[in-house]
């Protein structure tokens, strides 16, 4: 028997795989960030760090094993590779100190800047040419942070400043990712978890809280479980849709962020926050789809920076 046509059908399903897989990963990523705070009210920022790594490489093996060797052994640019770890280090430890201390929301604003930062650093690190309307974008990205930080004196604690430079490292490790694009992700991923692994191994035993439960250690270790899959849902959403498709789902984060600061921590968003965050998402927006489309405009006409 001839089976039904379903081809349109298929089709509207096939469409519909990368934006549900993204927006899945993005709601894993918020989880991992609000088990995070959660998490480092009762243990040491190392300790989280590390167990969290072990816990991500261990889901990261098999993936591994399966995998070429070459592409560990003989990475390109192996100093690149180093200095990218760091950052992702520096990253993800300031990140977690910067969710002690403020609402999850606000720190997850700071962190969306990052392509504004990528978009900024770009033309001077990487030689890229950016025209006016993307440097007016950049500009209202940057109104867009000072308006979260709120011009004040509160602007320079601790945990604000720490916030800005956990987003510029993140920034430069993003402006690091395009100069590696012939590293696997499964790679990049590899270098960066065992180097957040090993500093937390470093700095642990300064900060070790002991585990008096085989439950506690699940708690920490599901951390790890929870952003290496998110991690993995992203890479496969950018795989099976194009970037333009899934890429800004990665906004809805900022919805996550103030839906689990409210439910979990009674954190309601500030004002400043709403308008600041406002113009970062806009910002980030008009970037991305500015880029993309002069991509498509390149491949029939010269480059012209706009």
């Amino acid at each position: 028997m001839t089976p039904a046509y379903s081809g349109p059908v298929s089709i509207r399903l096939s469409s519909m795989a990368g934006p549900a897989v993204m927006l899945l990963g993005m709601l894993l990523f918020a989880l991992n960030d609000a088990m995070g705070k959660w998490l480092v009210a009762s243990y040491g920022l190392g300790q989280i760090i590390f167990i969290r790594s072990v816990a991500a490489l261990i889901i990261l093996a098999p993936f591994l094993w399966m995998a070429e060797r070459k592409p560990i052994l003989e990475a390109e640019r192996p100093g690149l590779q180093l200095a990218r770890v760091v950052l992702s280090t520096l990253e993800l430890f300031c990140f977690y100190y910067a969710v002690m201390y403020l609402p999850l929301a606000d720190v997850m604003t700071y962190w969306l800047a990052a392509p504004i930062y990528v978009a900024a650093a770009a033309p001077f690190l990487l030689g890229e040419k950016v025209g006016w309307r993307r440097w007016t974008a950049i500009a209202l990205g940057f109104v867009g942070v000072i308006i979260t930080l709120e011009p004040s004196s509160a602007m320079f604690t601790m945990p604000a400043l720490i916030s800005i430079i956990g987003t510029a490292a993140f920034a430069f490790m993003m402006l690091s990712g395009r100069s590696l694009r012939n590293t696997p992700d499964k790679t990049l991923v590899l270098f960066q978890t065992a180097g957040a692994g090993l500093a937390g191994l470093v700095f642990a035993p300064f900060d070790w809280t002991p585990l008096t439960s085989i439950t506690e250690i699940l708690l920490l270790g599901l951390l790890g479980i929870v952003a290496m899959s998110a991690h993995m849902l992203v890479n496969r959403a950018l795989k099976i849709s194009d970037a333009a498709t899934v890429a800004p789902l990665q906004y809805t984060l900022l919805l996550w962020a103030v839906v689990f600061g409210y439910l979990f921590f009674d954190e309601v968003p500030r004002v400043t926050m709403v308008i600041g965050a406002s113009l970062i998402v806009g910002s980030g927006l008009f970037i991305f789809f500015r880029e993309q489309q002069l991509k498509k405009r390149d491949t029939v006409l010269p480059s012209v920076p706009e």
